[in-house]
């Protein structure tokens, strides 16, 4: 039994690695299906920069507080975001394949409270439902990005 919900999926995006690392970190709100709303509080360049994030699903809005707690272009980066009901750790590997990129995302879901119980309860099936999430979030922004959406950052990393 676990009290927290880990998920791990992978993708290859036709798009080279600085544009797919840009693209990823900047345009949040453009390419997931559930964050709805990413605004920088506090840029310290990298690690330790705030920041606000909302998320929707199924018509509920949730808040949460996050930081950057790694930062190495274009190749890594993690963030921590800690809101009412759980907090999420995830962290972006960017792979260069010779002008593709392949990009892995893993996250750790922790509950509080209640939420805590579900995921003791459910955390097996819960684990599963993560891991598809994760991979309908990647394949979105695979979709963006090779219909040219990335092209607009001036990403050069």
């Amino acid at each position: 039994m676990n009290d927290a919900m880990h998920s791990l999926a992978s993708v290859e995006i036709d798009r080279p690695i600085g544009e797919v690392f840009t693209y990823t970190d900047e345009k949040v709100a453009e390419w997931s299906l559930t964050v709805v709303e990413n605004e920088v509080v506090e840029e310290k360049n990298g690690v330790g920069t705030t920041f606000r994030c909302v998320t929707e699903e199924r018509g509920r809005r949730m808040e949460f507080q996050g930081v950057v707690t790694l930062w190495e272009p274009p190749a890594k980066s993690a963030i921590r975001l800690t809101g009412k009901s759980f907090d999420i750790e995830a962290e972006y590997r960017f792979e260069d394949l010779n002008g593709r990129t392949r990009v892995t995302q893993e996250s750790t879901v922790r509950g509080k409270g209640f939420v805590k119980v579900v995921f003791l309860l459910f955390g097996r099936f819960m684990n599963k439902q993560g891991c598809d999430a994760a991979m309908r979030e990647l394949e979105s922004l695979k979709t963006k990005l090779e219909s040219g959406a990335g092209a607009a950052t001036g990403a050069s990393v």
